[in-house]
């Protein structure tokens, strides 16, 4: 335990101290390496009923790399490498898990994670709403790891103000306006690992779901309208018909009317829903009022008779504390394919009980695991960090079990989107969580245009709007807003700083993934590597095409790394004069290990025969290389 402190601090002082901070309860050492040995256990048990070889544990580069892109989302800088590689010291591989679950990568590569799953956008189809508020809740849960379960249960169970900070989760309803039963169908697969999407049509001819107990789940959240716009409803059809988007009025109202109103939710969900008009089963007839019901596990239910106003409330409980193990086996399932490469069982939106995956034994083990830690997700994932399972050496067969993982080694998989670029960034800047993480702009643009900055933010103008009572109220404060606008911007009160416009990213902006706009512009890499449109679950694509070989040789590799010396990973060149000390440090930059010797000795020949630009020709063909593009 000595050795660990000791490797913990070398690593800790290297990056600025972040492991600095104080473990969690559910977070204790012993805990959690008797929890990873129980893992691990059940792994081996695996290996004898299939008459499998244990196999090797992979070299200190392998794992090295491997842990930096599961963990935090990229490779490691040429600083952190060598610091790794060496120190002697059994105990360093939980050290250096240790200090990457406490890294502002962490929360970072979480968050891209989260975002896919929810297909969080930073702006609305067909309307001038947005969901900055909502982006920024979702990043600091990431940040602050807030247990999945409250995740869960604040968003199921939102309601109020958007730009309200401890209401902003209801952007996960706001994002899906006048979609709620495909919000509905999104919040069942993601959660539960259950599709019922047929079901809003027809009966389910491939599982068990009816078309009526869809909409008795529905029911739950039914009636999902605004915190009080119909005291704007007269005045915003009098600014449409009169002003058409032609004058100052018309762009305030269509600030209050969308970022107001639009990013509001209100009620807490009906209870009670009618039947389409097309229902087209004997059971119940079109416009029939449906109580609500949950389809399985405990079970919980709303008189139609009475209804209420806390529906979405008690879907949350039904599905984070009543649906058995469900809840707790799709997080953990979603969680080892995050960590080990490939679900248990796989897809892993379609849950399986335990007794019927090809390993129950750990399933099980993970099921109640992710229960003892409080649904602590970084906690269950550095628990499977710190097994031997994670270490072992990379299997280039395909799985021998057919929808699952056979645990017999890492399978070889492209990177995402997200770790090419993140990665890419740390051989450009250096260690990229050190940049502070994009902040909430809840600045108020008219027309594109900060207005009262320094006098009012969106959050405060949300709440003021929110908080009258009538049309008369309404009417008199957009009266005395738009003066107030008017005056500021003819007296030039706007500040330089308030007068920019809103933040933008081009595409060569130097930040990590989760901090650019979302979905990426189709022009950016991002896109072009397959980062998901966020349009639908876990839209992202790992297939190769052409357009990413062009990108790679003629794009930002070539911009921003290989013709420009200024780049983070050339700094590692300083002090080595040596033509086979450089093509070392490239390589460990790069690739985070040494060259071979064949390696030392091509591109020794390409230095000698095209001088410096001999260098920048290795790193463009590191770059390229599937070593760097694939995770072992």
């Amino acid at each position: 335990m000595k050795c660990l402190i000791m490797i913990t601090a070398a690593l800790a002082a290297l990056c600025g101290g972040v492991w600095a901070q104080s473990l969690k309860p559910q977070e204790d050492f012993k805990f959690l390496k008797n929890a990873a040995t129980q893992v691990d256990q059940q792994i081996a048990a695996f290996y004898r009923s299939k008459n499998l070889a244990v196999p090797p544990v992979t070299d200190d580069a392998t794992f090295l790399r491997r842990a930096f892109l599961v963990a935090i989302g990229r490779i490691p800088t040429a600083e952190e490498t060598v610091a790794f590689l060496e120190i002697q010291d059994a105990d360093k591989r939980e050290a250096l898990i240790n200090y990457l679950l406490k890294s502002g990568g962490f929360s970072s590569h979480m968050t891209n994670w989260a975002f896919d799953l929810l297909r969080v956008t930073d702006g609305s189809i067909g309307s001038g709403a947005n969901n900055e508020p909502y982006r920024y809740w979702i990043r600091t849960a990431m940040s602050d790891n807030m247990p999945w379960n409250e995740f869960t249960n604040k968003l199921i169970a939102s309601s109020g103000d958007g730009w309200d900070q401890k209401t902003a989760a209801v952007g996960y309803y706001t994002r899906d306006r006048g979609m709620p039963l495909d919000n509905l169908s999104n919040t069942m697969r993601v959660f539960l690992g259950t599709h019922m999407e047929c079901a809003q049509c027809h009966d389910d001819p491939y599982g068990t779901t009816d078309r009526r107990d869809f909409y008795q789940l529905a029911a739950f959240t039914h009636g999902q309208g605004t915190v009080g716009q119909e005291h704007m409803a007269p005045l915003w059809k009098e600014l449409r018909e009169a002003k058409g988007g032609r004058d100052e009025e018309y762009r305030v109202g269509q600030v209050l009317w969308d970022r107001v109103y639009g990013m509001s939710l209100g009620g807490g969900g009906a209870g009670q829903i009618a039947l389409p008009t097309d229902y087209q089963y004997r059971d119940a007839k079109p416009g029939d009022v449906l109580g609500a019901e949950t389809p399985f596990g405990q079970k919980v239910h709303i008189s139609k008779s009475r209804g209420e106003s806390a529906g979405r409330e008690k879907l949350a409980q039904w599905i984070v504390a009543k649906t058995g193990e469900q809840f707790s086996s799709v997080i953990a399932n979603r969680m080892w394919k995050r960590v080990m490469g490939k679900g248990i069982y796989e897809p892993v939106d379609e849950f399986i009980p335990a007794n019927q995956t090809n390993c129950p034994g750990l399933v099980s083990c993970l099921e109640k695991l992710m229960v003892d830690l409080d649904y602590d997700l970084r906690a269950f994932q550095r628990v499977l960090l710190l097994t031997r399972t994670f270490q072992f050496a990379t299997n280039p067969n395909p799985s021998s079990i057919q929808g699952g993982d056979d645990f017999h080694g890492r399978k070889i998989e492209r990177l995402s989107a997200e770790q090419i670029w993140d990665s890419l960034i740390t051989l450009a800047v250096g260690d990229p969580d050190r940049q502070a993480p994009r902040a909430l702009d809840d600045r108020i643009y008219v027309a594109n245009r900060p207005v009262l900055s320094g006098q009012k933010t969106m959050t405060q103008l949300s709440q003021e709007v929110l908080a009258l009572k009538s049309e008369r109220e309404l009417r008199s404060y957009f009266a005395n807003l738009v003066k107030e606008i008017n005056t500021g911007s003819a007296s030039g009160q706007e500040s330089m700083m308030g007068m920019s416009s809103k933040p933008s990213y081009n595409n060569d902006a130097k930040v990590r993934s989760s901090e650019l706009p979302s979905p990426a512009p189709r022009n950016h890499f991002l896109y072009l590597f397959g980062a998901s449109d966020r349009e639908v679950v876990d839209a992202s694509s790992r297939e190769p095409n052409v357009g990413q070989v062009l990108s790679l040789m003629n794009g930002f590799v070539q911009r921003e790394l290989v013709n420009k010396t200024s780049a983070h990973l050339y700094k590692s060149l300083e002090g080595a004069s040596a033509a086979s000390e450089k093509i070392r440090r490239l390589y460990i930059a790069i690739l985070s290990r040494p060259p071979t010797g064949e390696e030392m000795s091509w591109t020794a020949d390409e230095v000698k025969k095209q001088g410096d630009a001999g260098y920048r020709n290795i790193v463009s063909a590191l770059v390229m290389s599937s070593e760097f593009l694939f995770l072992q």
